[in-house]
């Protein structure tokens, strides 16, 4: 089995779902998307992530989405999905009839809403880890989800079962994702899942980002995490100062609304949204669109 120091290294990008005024998704642009990404150096791609809005999508869209990236992608780039939520039983049985072909890692956010213990946590990673045929990626972004994975239950699952071979980190703690790298199995991969942390992570051993902002800068992203692995900090260093303001835009007023109106500036897709997402203010849009004339 592949592991993530090979299958998710560097920059991913959690893609966003491109959707028209009338709320239907636009097939064609997300296959451009995954086009523009791939010619722009991305590592691999996300699909149905929180960036894609995937909470929105019936099932019927959400089969049509990865049809559709796995088919732009043409094996050029590695993809991971979102398969995860709070209802353990659940999301057993989806993976369990779900069709993984041109699939190669299941990223799975930690239950959410129902507040469960550590232990009801390592519960959950384990029965998905038992019945899974491809490699999975632990998601812990307790800002959405209520409740952290700790660095003793992430620890513990790594340990546990060869097949969790990574985790992205989303909860802003930095010294919690250093006791894990400092603690985990040779073969482990931590992620960072916050784009305004990712070059410092880098610096610190881990393996990259899944992005946000690499939907649409997407050369300045990836170049910021290959020069970072390959311990040009200076030059890392500048594009992650050159990509902060930027990035803080996108998250002020929720994403992927903020991510969604950049490429709509680029003409990549349109800056709609589902309910109960909203589009950006037009101020903070016309800000954006002014940051965007820096990144070419």
């Amino acid at each position: 089995m592949n592991t993530a120091n090979s299958l998710f290294k560097g920059t991913g990008v959690a893609i966003v779902t491109p959707f028209r005024k009338d709320d239907s998704i636009d097939f064609t642009a997300l296959s451009n998307l995954v086009n523009y990404q791939i010619e722009n150096k991305a590592d691999y791609i996300v699909v149905l992530g929180t960036t894609g809005e995937s909470v929105t999508l019936s099932n019927d869209e959400k089969h049509a989405v990865i049809n559709t990236v796995i088919e732009a992608a043409n094996k050029r780039v590695p993809l991971m999905v979102g398969i995860g939520g709070n209802n353990t039983q659940e999301i057993v049985t989806k993976i369990k009839s779900f069709d993984f072909t041109g699939i190669d890692g299941v990223l799975s956010v930690s239950p959410y809403y129902n507040k469960p213990t550590q232990t009801g946590i390592y519960e959950h990673y384990k029965a998905i880890a038992n019945i899974s045929p491809i490699p999975i990626v632990l998601y812990n972004v307790p800002g959405r989800t209520g409740m952290n994975v700790t660095a003793e239950t992430t620890l513990r699952l790594a340990n546990d079962f060869k097949n969790i071979i990574a985790v992205k980190e989303a909860s802003g703690n930095m010294q919690q994702v250093m006791d894990i790298l400092k603690n985990k199995p040779e073969n482990f991969s931590v992620i960072s899942g916050d784009d305004a942390l990712a070059f410092p992570l880098a610096c610190l051993g881990c393996d990259g980002v899944i992005s946000v902002t690499a939907n649409v800068a997407t050369k300045e992203v990836s170049n910021m995490i290959r020069f970072a692995l390959e311990q040009k900090y200076d030059q890392a260093r500048k594009l992650h100062y050159q990509l902060l303001d930027l990035t803080t835009m996108f998250f002020t007023e929720g994403s992927p609304a903020g991510v969604k109106a950049a490429l709509d500036v680029k003409k990549l897709t349109s800056a709609h949204v589902r309910l109960p997402l909203v589009p950006v203010s037009k101020s903070l849009y016309d800000k954006i669109a002014e940051k965007m004339k820096e990144f070419k």
